[in-house]
């Protein structure tokens, strides 16, 4: 692997973001009538890949609904203002009202509210009674103490979502780090895990037993990991990597397929084909969603990440509002700027390259562009 030299002491590899490339048309086309975007994860298929990401500003257990209804997965996040408040839509409307400087305290205020086992319940139950698979998040330093509250509250795919997560955590002592592998093996349901980005992290990760892994961090409208942590891994690259343990991964196994799901840097319909032709299986959304009529924070966004008590590394973004959850994932679209009818733009990319599943899209030729 070429790596270049950025000082004496120093060498780095190239990493290339989503923006950094483009997809090659092949020697054929094919009407979009004629191509299937579905995706299928363990014993749950979906008619789209894509994921709402677990953040308050973009799923409530109505928008998870609905989500559901229109193809996708919608996660909640159990550690957001839906486990926490009777009803949070006051607080999510001030949220949305507050002046800039006066955002990350009053999150931290908010979100310094106890977690509630019983609305954890309520919660899952609203969106089992839409009819549509429940998906739930929890971050890892919550999982062992809610998990079982989750599991029997009918979760049917739990998802552990971290800025990082790895599969070794070194622990302060006195405190019981979470054995993923250990935790997953006694579940009874699957479990997407994540984020990472490197090869070595995603085999680790893998060999827990996760039925997907999610990547990227760092990334994400709402994020500011990079500038107060210092931490990023462009997403083009990082997906690559993470597919590429994915293939060693299922020769290693012999024959256990993990899902490769981008997380963060996907926030135009172009970047959908992108990251499936980089080796993703599916996409998690936040912001493109967070644009739609019934998102919770009302055109604004936010994630957990910023309400840290002692280092904060989001911010609360405007976004403004383009459309409904039906337009801006299937259209049709009054805009050309890629923020609605995302699946519609999916199905045409791999029509206009001759493509007629996602597996197969995976292995479309991509060039990387000059720097704009």
């Amino acid at each position: 692997m070429n790596e270049i030299e950025i000082g004496r002491a120093k060498r780095a590899r190239p990493a290339y973001s989503l923006d950094d490339i483009a997809i090659v048309p092949s020697r054929r086309t094919r009407d979009p009538e004629l191509v299937s975007v579905a995706w299928r994860i363990d014993a749950y298929a979906f008619d789209t890949p894509v994921l709402a990401a677990p953040m308050d500003s973009v799923v409530s257990p109505a928008t998870a609904v609905a989500i559901g209804q229109l193809g996708g997965l919608g996660v909640l996040d159990l550690e957001g203002v839906w486990t926490r408040y009777d009803d949070p839509q006051p607080l999510l409307d001030e949220v949305a009202a507050l002046d800039d400087h006066l955002v990350i305290p009053r999150l931290q205020q908010i979100y310094s509210a106890p977690i509630r086992e019983d609305l954890i319940t309520a919660r899952i139950a609203e969106i089992r009674a839409g009819g549509v698979t429940v998906a739930a998040a929890l971050s890892p330093a919550r999982t062992a103490q809610f998990a079982k509250t989750v599991v029997d509250a009918g979760v049917d795919l739990f998802v552990i979502r971290g800025t990082t997560v790895s599969a070794e955590h070194v622990a302060r002592e006195g405190a019981e780090p979470l054995n993923l592998k250990e935790f997953i093996y006694e579940l009874d349901v699957p479990v997407v895990v994540g984020g990472c980005a490197t090869y070595q992290g995603a085999l680790h990760l893998m060999r827990t037993g996760a039925a997907g892994v999610l990547v990227g961090f760092g990334g994400g409208a709402a994020h500011t990991t990079r500038d107060v942590l210092g931490v990023r891994v462009p997403m083009a690259s990082a997906i690559a990597d993470v597919a590429a343990a994915r293939r060693d991964y299922l020769d290693e196994s012999g024959g256990r397929y993990v899902h490769v799901i981008a997380d963060g840097g996907v926030g135009r319909s172009g970047d959908l084909p992108k990251a499936i032709a980089c080796g993703a299986d599916a996409v998690m959304l936040g912001s493109p969603l967070a644009r739609a009529a019934e998102a919770p924070g009302r055109g604004y966004h936010w994630g957990i990440e910023a309400t840290h008590d002692e280092l904060p590394r989001g911010e609360r973004v405007h976004l403004g509002q383009v459309g409904t959850l039906s337009e801006i994932l299937h259209g049709p679209s009054r805009t050309a700027d890629g923020t609605m009818n995302l699946v519609g733009a999916l199905r045409r990319a791999m029509a206009t390259t001759g493509y007629s599943d996602l597996k197969e899209f995976q292995r479309i030729e991509i060039v990387v562009e000059p720097t704009r």
